[in-house]
């Protein structure tokens, strides 16, 4: 096995690098700090801390992942998909159980990068991705509900969860504030117009600017003062704070596992896709082990400053590309830019109405869900839609933590039983026909069995979802012969509980003096029998290269 080698991207892309690639990269990582600020702010709030710690995270982890990280354009930072689970850890842990959870997310990713395990993740089954990504975009759409209106719960907590939230929602809706839900609809508004004019400048940005601005001048000249802003909820702190390590505690810790394992699995699917989806533009591969261990780092270091979880983002990474991104480089300026933006400007962030942030979130809700392909994979076969449904109502409903882990189990049964459907069991007892053996024909005669003995042919893996499969072959026939031969030439693997089901047909049968024979077992499997010590309850004379050679030992058998 090749040993792991951790070699960040930034390392090699510095080797060669030029004045003209500098250049690119320094105008894509402005652009990319520029699209990125709305939705740190707006990630931040939604998911329940204050606007600058939003900015925080894509400020230490885009620097962290781009240093660090194992593709050249991956951008990281806060995303949609993390608030619903930061919201719901705030809710029950506070921001103190959060920062653990984020840390202990770190560790697990790091593991997972170490350990060689990013392609592993690549093979979570797609309609899971979809299901939980579709359900996270509906669950963001819900907690938006309530700055777009401008209601008005009197002192009432709003809920945690799907239902709880629309219960109140409806029971307070006489509380309407209809200048909100305008504020909303223009920045809606806004951002779906931009790219027909502008496509390098991020509608979400103009649509705060211009929609800032106009609340003001109303506030100002016009005396409507009952639209809400960042500043009417927060106190914005426009600098670093000071690292500060957290009290752990092994209670804490025990109970906020599950939750940092959600975090780690959901921060590497986002990341590894979004990298791929890169690789696909830019025609590079990505290394997803050091891109695994970039994003653990970035999330021990981020929570240590009041940050949140981080991962790679889709949306800045293909503008990074789209901009002229060449290196990882771009995404430590887009880190800057954001720095700077930060210590000089955040002050003005209290002028944002919460109604024009509750629009960029409903667009990024409506990005995210990804109806369309939600919808194609609706006619894919029963067993996909589903884990494709089960995933999503168990995350729009219930929590991701729930969804992913249930999803996963059920892709899993479904997976078992596909394979225990390829794997067939068949019985000659006649004769072997070799013209029937492969397709290309043949003028070899027929091989005739003699009696008193069967030939069991497995075409397929033995593992253990497929050995009682065997033993029921057998008790259908009913019949004693004197000896059985299996040809295990299309069994490309065999598990613990295929070989303790040999073991158990070999005492059986050498009880009901019964002699078992084996037929071209392959290398691998040959191995693991040995290996197991089968082969001395067997017996070595007992395993033949081919049917021709067993035929010939149960002859001399017989």
């Amino acid at each position: 096995m090749k040993a792991f080698e951790f070699k960040p991207k930034l390392y090699t892309a510095l080797k060669n690098y030029s004045k003209e690639l500098f250049m690119a990269d320094l105008m894509a990582g402005i652009i990319v700090g520029i699209v990125a600020l709305p939705l740190a702010i707006a990630f931040g709030i939604a998911s329940g801390v204050s606007p600058e710690k939003g900015i925080i995270t894509a400020i230490i982890a885009g620097f962290i992942i781009s240093l660090l990280g194992g593709s050249k354009v991956q951008i990281g930072g806060p995303t949609g998909a993390f608030i619903v689970i930061i919201y719901g850890i705030i809710q029950q842990y506070g921001e103190a159980g959060l920062i653990v959870a984020t840390l202990m997310a770190g560790v697990i990713l790091i593991l997972l990068g170490i350990f060689k395990l990013g392609a592993v993740i690549k093979f979570i089954p797609y309609p899971i991705i979809v299901g939980f990504t579709s359900g996270i975009a509906v669950t963001i759409f819900t907690t938006q509900i309530a700055d777009i209106f401008g209601l008005s719960f009197g002192g009432e907590k709003v809920p945690g969860d799907f239902v709880g939230k629309w219960i109140i929602y409806f029971r307070h809706f006489d509380t309407v504030n209809w200048w909100n839900t305008a504020v909303s609809i223009a920045s809606i508004f806004i951002i779906a117009i931009t790219p027909k004019f502008s496509k390098k400048i991020p509608g979400s940005l103009i649509a705060i600017i211009v929609v800032t601005v106009a609340v003001y001048l109303m506030k100002m000249y016009g005396g409507i003062n009952c639209i809400d802003t960042i500043g009417d909820r927060f106190s914005i702190k426009a600098e670093l704070p000071d690292a500060v390590m957290p009290a752990l505690n092994w209670e804490a810790i025990k109970n906020l596992f599950p939750v940092a394992i959600t975090i780690a699995v959901l921060g590497a699917i986002e990341s590894l896709l979004s990298a791929t989806v890169a690789d696909g533009v830019i025609g590079d591969k990505h290394d997803s082990n050091t891109e695994l261990i970039a994003q653990g780092v970035a999330n021990m270091a981020t929570p240590l400053f009041g940050g949140i979880p981080a991962t790679g983002a889709i949306a800045r990474t293909m503008a990074n590309i789209n901009n002229g991104g060449k290196s990882p480089v771009a995404g430590i300026v887009h880190a800057v830019v954001l720095l700077l933006i930060l210590l000089l400007l955040m002050p003005l962030a209290q002028y944002i109405p919460m109604g024009c942030l509750a629009g960029v979130l409903v667009v990024v809700s409506y990005n995210m869900s990804g109806w369309r392909v939600f919808r194609a994979l609706m006619k894919n076969p029963k067993s996909d839609v589903t884990v494709l449904l089960i995933t999503f109502f168990l995350t729009v409903i219930f929590d991701l933590t729930i969804a992913i882990e249930v999803g996963l189990v059920i892709a899993c049964v479904l997976f078992m039983r596909r394979v225990m459907e390829t794997t067939e069991i068949s019985v000659i007892k006649d004769e072997i026909d070799p013209n029937a053996e492969s397709d290309i024909t043949t003028s070899e005669e027929h091989l005739i069995i003699p009696k008193g003995v069967e030939v069991y042919e497995i075409n397929g893996p033995y593992f253990f979802g497929i050995a009682t499969k065997f033993e029921e072959v057998m008790a259908q026939l009913g019949d004693r012969p004197k000896v059985r031969i299996i040809r295990m030439r299309k069994v490309p693997f065999i598990d613990s509980t295929g070989i303790h089901n040999l073991e158990s047909l070999c005492k059986m049968s050498q009880k009901e003096k019964i002699t078992i024979v084996l037929s071209g077992v392959n290398e691998k499997v040959h191995n693991v029998l040995e290996k197991s010590g089968f082969y001395e309850l067997l017996g070595k004379d007992n395993i033949c290269p081919n049917i021709n050679v067993a035929l010939e030992k149960a002859k001399q058998l017989l």
